[in-house]
């Protein structure tokens, strides 16, 4: 009974990332998607609304390719601008596939640095992958079929990081029961995105999404 034990311990700790697939067939949503949200400061104990953000969905072409567009537009209020002024753009480009294509994100954000001269740097590299944003990765989880994965299961995407192409991990948490500031209670999809420093797991994002075949966007 030991050795049975044991081998299904190491079954379980065993298992091994997946990686993301650069196509994927689109079922959850449709050009014209529109949803707004509010952008909440979680301080410990404490959550203020700060503004708001709106992500839309547009069927478009690139480069003459079949597309969609996703813009996840984040403005703060004026009463927050005082403490930390936030107008924030993200764009981002995918096949009708779900191939990534092209992203842009553009910020204004209040900051202050302890050196004054700071010279623009620029870098260029390429790679063979597709790779991702965190919309494109949005993308993709939304079409994803909660039944091909187990709780706990990693998907590896290559991402743009800014001074090179990291593999990003989103890891599917399985599904949890939230309430929106609509008053509806959803069950979602829940997925983490994480990072990995000096070994430890740290959560960056976590996306959930609804589970249904829309798959909407809900937190």
């Amino acid at each position: 009974a030991g050795l049975l034990l044991l081998a299904g311990l190491l079954c379980l700790g065993g298992m091994m990332p997946v990686k993301a697939q650069c196509v994927a067939k689109n079922e959850a949503f449709q050009s014209g998607e529109h949803v707004m949200y509010d952008l909440y400061f979680n301080w410990k104990f404490i959550w203020k609304k700060v503004g708001l953000a709106s992500l839309t969905t547009n069927a478009t072409t690139y480069r003459s390719r079949p597309a969609y567009r996703f813009n996840l537009l984040s403005v703060g209020s004026k009463k927050t601008d005082f403490f930390f002024k936030m107008r924030d753009t993200l764009t981002c480009y995918v096949s009708d596939k779900l191939e990534p294509l092209y992203f842009r994100k553009a910020a204004e954000q209040r900051r202050t640095w302890h050196n004054p001269v700071r010279e623009p740097q620029e870098m260029e590299y390429s790679d063979s992958r597709c790779i991702f944003d965190m919309l494109s990765i949005l993308a993709q989880a939304r079409s994803y079929d909660p039944k091909d994965y187990k709780i706990g299961e990693k998907i590896l995407f290559p991402m743009a990081t800014g001074r090179r192409v990291e593999e990003q991990t989103l890891i599917y948490r399985g599904k949890e029961e939230i309430e929106a500031n609509n008053d509806t209670i959803y069950r979602c999809l829940v997925f983490s995105f994480v990072e990995y420093k000096k070994g430890k797991e740290k959560e960056v994002i976590t996306f959930f999404v609804s589970d249904d075949k829309n798959h909407l966007p809900i937190r």
